[in-house]
């Protein structure tokens, strides 16, 4: 696994940066937590919601792993909690037989901030304010899949 450093971000609070240059491809590192069923997640979720929006810091750090399970990775030992969203991201979280890897989708030079799409749904758009200032960016972290639909409902709201 690459060298990586935390450090404070410029998106938001601290990041994760590499230390050494990162190939595209590679499994950067691994997003580990607490396995919780995926009901016990819904409550986590809440808790974690509503105590973001008091304090404005990370909101969820919940991933799915399968229609059982969930990973909490709001955990100290989980330095992949602190990777920032980006709209226009340099990795992508990819479930590996139930692991949760970031993996690169290019070359990462040293020192650059390691990011990924958090990939959230419509249903809450609006709980979650993007501040990764990539031209790309629409105002909110949802999918990738979802960037059309966000986009069409956010034109209506500006007629």
């Amino acid at each position: 696994m690459p060298r990586l450093k935390v450090s404070r971000s410029a998106l938001h609070g601290r990041g994760v940066y590499a230390a050494e240059e990162i190939g595209k491809g590679v499994k950067v590192i691994e997003y580990v937590g607490k396995r919780v069923s995926a009901r016990e997640a819904e409550r986590v979720a809440e808790e974690q919601l509503c105590r973001s929006s008091k304090s404005g810091t990370g909101a969820v750090y919940l991933f799915t792993i399968n229609k059982k399970y969930d990973i909490d990775g709001n955990v100290p030992w989980n330095k992949a909690r602190l990777i920032n969203h980006s709209c226009d991201p340099n990795c992508e979280a990819q479930n590996i037989r139930g692991h949760i890897w970031i993996v690169s989708k290019r070359k990462i030079k040293t020192g650059e901030e390691l990011t990924y799409n958090y990939g959230f749904g419509m249903d809450s758009w609006q709980d979650h304010k993007c501040r990764c200032g990539s031209p790309k960016c629409l105002g909110y972290i949802v999918a990738a899949s979802s960037r059309g639909a966000l986009s069409r409902v956010l034109k209506r709201r500006r007629v």
